[in-house]
């Protein structure tokens, strides 16, 4: 019997259907979510030396997290868990969204090494914004998005590769 799929609530550069469905062909992407009660950082530490995304509990008024939420098979989560480092920086924890107005519980990857003081990639900065509008996350949202600071990656073959999956394969 096959197992049932599992629903992620990605907040970062997995918003793109093209960046989730490079790691998981079956993600289909449900709509828009909302994580009440956290607030988005760029500050998990990354194997490139930059920063990024991650869910932070906040007691901010209306703070919250908007994101897309993804169905995938099971025999995709192997290949995501993989990509997004669980156990090697992010933990895969419950949490609720809302989605649709409905309170829902799904799964997401929330950072467990941190460091304040870095910098999301320009490029992954640009996928976050890139998925946040394909998705039409609320426009003040996307904004922030794109007000967060970013430095250039020094490696320009690792920031085309990336762009890529924005350009539709187009340079």
């Amino acid at each position: 019997m096959p197992s049932a799929p599992i629903i992620t609530f990605a907040y970062g550069s997995n918003m793109p259907t093209a960046r989730i469905r490079a790691r998981c062909p079956s993600a289909v992407a449900m709509g828009v979510a909302e994580l009440r009660g956290y607030e988005l950082r760029w500050h998990k530490i990354s194997n490139d030396g930059s920063g990024k995304a991650d869910i932070v509990i906040s007691e901010a008024a209306g703070a919250s997290v908007f994101g897309v939420l993804y169905e995938i098979s099971a025999d995709d989560k192997a290949a995501l868990d993989s990509a997004e480092g669980l156990g090697q920086g992010y933990d895969e924890v419950e949490v609720v969204v809302y989605h649709k107005g409905v309170a829902t519980t799904v799964t997401a990857y929330k950072a467990t090494k941190t460091n304040p003081n870095l910098k999301p990639y320009t490029w992954y900065k640009a996928l976050a914004a890139f998925g946040a509008r394909e998705h039409e996350l609320p426009d003040p949202y996307i904004a922030h998005i794109e007000a967060v600071p970013a430095v250039e990656d020094p490696k320009e073959d690792r920031h085309k590769n990336n762009m890529l999956l924005i350009t539709g394969g187009r340079t």
